[in-house]
């Protein structure tokens, strides 16, 4: 078994989402025989540890060389462009801005579930609150612990096993941000540099709502993976959704997907399920604009509950704990295709 040997049965292999098989695609980094000690390495290009459909294309590669008899070995990477001394974020992987054209709809509440969620599926994860005017996040996970400085970098505290940074551990208890647009900018680039991230799969990024300076600086000075727009059912938070849409297509950023925030109460008496605000807003958007459609999440007490308690929904279990772990796992999925995508040259 040489290594053409093994790359003719990794051509079997197929990329659900590209349509290819891997080899092909260009999705196969390299491949090292061994036979002295009976193994096989393969290197492959996949870009979102833990996301089900990656995962998945691992465990297809392992069959594929099953019955070789080689103990099977296998790594992840996406190859960089740039060295680490000139990237912004050279530990990240993957870099993930959760936004929303208007507040109130639950950006910052998807923001910790999905970091919370990812974590929770293995996953090496950090969560920047860059809501600059209204942190919450720091409340949300019950973060009592502070960021630890030497100086020169931050020493991130961390809860949930994510590790977590935000403008609301740096000024005091009730005091409000009043800043202009260019302090926001130095603030945020000087936070998201000088923190010590280490090694990470993911950063998410709660955006503040709408479309102005702190979303800017992000776009110009992060390399991300993609965008996380949600929004509620209700037409006027659609309207604000579009806005947030075409401000990453501006500025060439992937939309990973919408989210529908609020998708309908279940009223815990009769069992019957109301639609508040609407029904299937965020569904019609992502099919207008030919974009995923990452889930809907009920408008649920327990939601709220968990956000003032510190404790996110989504190491829960019941309905709504479910339907952030499908959220948690499209978003995964869809920040692998980007990742692939960039590797194979589709578009």
């Amino acid at each position: 078994m040489n290594e053409s040997d093994v790359r003719e049965r990794l051509a079997d292999v197929r990329d659900p989402d590209l349509g290819g098989d891997i080899v092909s695609l260009g999705l196969v980094n390299d491949v090292e025989v061994n036979d002295a000690d009976g193994t096989v390495h393969v290197s492959l290009a996949l870009g979102a540890p833990f996301s089900p459909t990656e995962s998945a294309i691992a465990d297809d590669v392992r069959d594929a060389l099953a019955d070789t008899g080689l103990d099977v070995e296998l790594s992840a990477s996406i190859p960089e462009d740039l060295s680490a001394d000139e990237q912004v974020l050279p530990g990240v992987q993957n870099v993930i801005a959760v936004a929303s054209g208007k507040g109130g709809v639950g950006k910052s509440t998807v923001a910790v579930n999905l970091a919370a969620g990812l974590s929770a599926l293995g996953a090496r994860v950090g969560l920047f609150d860059a809501d600059v005017y209204g942190p919450n996040v720091p409340r949300m996970v019950s973060a009592e612990q502070r960021p630890e400085t030497d100086g020169e970098t931050i020493v991130p505290p961390e809860r949930f096993g994510v590790k977590l940074m935000s403008m609301d551990f740096l000024t005091g208890e009730d005091d409000p941000v009043i800043w202009r647009g260019p302090m926001v900018h130095k603030i945020i680039t000087q936070l998201v540099e000088d923190v010590e991230w280490g090694e990470l799969d993911y950063l998410v990024m709660d955006l503040p709502p709408g479309t102005g300076d702190t979303q800017l600086t992000i776009l110009q000075t992060l390399p991300l993976t993609g965008a996380v727009i949600v929004t509620t059912p209700q037409d006027v938070a659609l309207d604000d959704a579009v806005k947030g849409l075409r401000m990453f297509g501006k500025h060439d950023t992937n939309v990973l997907g919408i989210a529908e925030n609020m998708a309908g109460f279940r009223c815990p008496d009769c069992g019957g399920f109301h639609e508040i605000f609407g029904s299937g807003g965020g569904k019609g958007l992502a099919a207008e604009h030919d974009l995923p459609f990452l889930g809907g999440i009920p408008l649920d007490p327990e939601v709220r509950t968990g956000g003032d308690d510190g404790e996110p929904v989504v190491l829960e279990d019941g309905e709504t704990a479910d339907a952030f772990k499908v959220l948690v796992e499209n978003v995964a999925n869809n920040a692998g295709v980007v990742r692939r995508r960039g590797v194979s040259g589709e578009r």
